[in-house]
């Protein structure tokens, strides 16, 4: 039996090793042209950043000048330890239970090739929208975005693309809801590093203020540096004051899932997206990849995702996408 084209095309988007850090990005950027192709639409490359490059894959809705939806993921995946897993990290094996191994499976190839997919059928089902889409696929999520996302959003090119919704990255559900070291050497200085990953209510000011103190009280010559620093960013509403979470969930409810809200633990590309016009209240973004009934393997060894919850996943965003592109 002939394997589906969408677990064919995710395989092969797998086997591509995009690993962090100082990716090459050519294979990944003649794989998404390649899709492109098959589906029969425009593709563009950006490069707000050399060698971090931006594709953009797109499909002209009915009445183009509405807001557009954006579908964004990222192409870069976290390093591995090849002894650590159980099949080829890079080989996207699939045992015999159908679960398909490799880095990136959940984080986050399966929704870029979703995406893809659900473009297709849409296409091939005759389907017309009235948004356009754009389908964004992004460099450097993985160390933070600053050259990727963070880049190109504050671009006339991403500003002409007159987002008004984005989905994003979520995180899979177990359950039914959807450096050098060397002894006996006095080193020059001592640097500890502290991942601080802080939720929305977290007044900046006051936490740069603690820092600050800490460091103070430590004693002389002990001081801050921050890898990452950026300003705050409005939560995208859950309620019935943002149309588009109205559309989402009148989508979701009608498949019967069980919507599970959370705060993503990690940095993802949507906080860009939300601090664009942000007097404006910013563009509303949503975390969401359809993977429930699977252990969270984001960055971890023997990452995997069954074809059936991938297909499945794409599925949902059939029937999401034009509900959102056609609100």
């Amino acid at each position: 039996m002939a394997e589906h084209i969408a677990v064919k095309n995710f395989r092969e988007y797998l086997r591509i090793p995009t690993v962090q850090p100082n990716v090459n990005y050519d294979s990944c950027v003649e794989f998404l042209k390649k899709m492109a192709k098959s589906l029969d639409l425009p593709c563009k490359v950006y490069e707000p950043v050399r060698n971090k490059p931006i594709v953009v894959i797109t499909w002209v809705g009915t009445n183009p000048n509405q807001p557009t939806l954006l579908l964004n993921s990222h192409m870069d995946v976290v390093p591995v330890f090849r002894e650590k897993w159980t099949h080829d990290p890079f080989g996207a094996e699939k045992d015999a239970n159908g679960n398909i191994y490799a880095r990136g499976a959940q984080d986050m190839k399966c929704v870029g090739i979703q995406y893809i997919e659900a473009i297709r059928r849409l296409k091939e089902k005759g389907v017309k929208l009235n948004r356009t889409i754009h389908m964004s696929f992004v460099p450097d999520e993985e160390i933070g975005g600053e050259d990727g996302m963070g880049a190109w959003s504050q671009t006339e090119d991403f500003k002409e693309l007159n987002v008004g919704c984005a989905l994003d990255e979520g995180m899979a559900s177990p359950d039914e809801t959807y450096g050098g070291v060397q002894n006996n050497v006095v080193p020059p200085e001592l640097v500890v590093g502290f991942d601080c990953r802080l939720p929305p209510s977290t007044d900046l000011e006051e936490f740069d203020k603690f820092i600050n103190d800490t460091c103070k009280a430590a004693g002389k010559g002990v001081y801050p540096e921050f890898q990452q620093k950026q300003t705050a960013s409005d939560i995208t509403k859950l309620d019935n004051s943002n149309p588009w979470w109205v559309t989402f969930k009148d989508v979701t409810d009608g498949l019967g899932m069980k919507m599970k809200h959370a705060i993503f633990p990690g940095g993802t590309d949507s906080r860009f997206v939300r601090m664009v016009n942000i007097r404006l209240m910013g563009i509303p973004a949503f975390g969401f990849s359809p993977m429930n009934k699977t252990p969270v393997l984001l960055h971890d060894h023997d990452e995997f995702l069954s074809e059936s919850t991938f297909l499945t996943g794409l599925d949902i965003y059939v029937k999401l996408i034009p509900a959102l592109a056609n609100s």
